[in-house]
């Protein structure tokens, strides 16, 4: 499967569970669960694999996705430290909401529609595997394995900084 049709799948799945949360007819703690897991998987794929090889494609709207990243997991921290009897509890699943559905719809309608134009098919099929074998290792371990705990940092904070300190390093002889 191709990388971006990868990443759409996991976003109908992703837009699924808030929709599911969002209603309330179903018990919070397992979907809050799934849906952690499943976005934290979903953006350490992007910000550790997708998105350094598609930047020379669109530079800003790349480092806007992982600046919406840094938000969007923020909001779910939020959202998980929340009783769902709270008052609040509703809101910040609006909220998370409508900040993936704002990331995703870039990510469809610009980012991947130009990533598919500028890189070969084939290329963008061996990185959906990739992509693929990597999120069921971050998804097994979880959520709270994937992303740093606290409110100051975020994966994506950590994983430009893998990248950069990678670009910087000289090639070995």
């Amino acid at each position: 499967m191709k990388a971006t049709a990868l990443l759409q799948s996991q976003h109908r799945k992703v837009e699924a569970l808030l929709k599911k949360l969002e209603s309330g007819r179903s018990e919070a703690g397992p979907l809050l669960e799934d849906l952690a897991d499943n976005l934290a998987a979903h953006m350490a794929i992007e910000q550790e694999l997708f998105y350094p090889r598609v930047k020379e494609v669109d530079a800003d709207l790349v480092n806007e996705s992982y600046e919406e990243h840094s938000v969007a997991e923020l909001a779910l921290k939020r959202l998980l430290a929340t009783d769902p009897e709270d008052d609040s509890f509703s809101a910040r699943v609006t909220t998370l909401k409508e900040l993936i559905e704002h990331h995703v719809e870039e990510e469809e309608q610009e980012l991947f529609p130009s990533v598919e134009e500028q890189i070969d098919e084939d290329e963008l099929a061996q990185l959906g595997k990739i992509m693929k074998a990597r999120f069921d290792e971050v998804c097994e371990g979880g959520f709270e394995a994937a992303v740093p705990k606290g409110w100051a940092r975020t994966s994506a904070d950590a994983s430009k900084k893998a990248l950069s300190r990678r670009k910087s390093k000289p090639a070995a002889a």
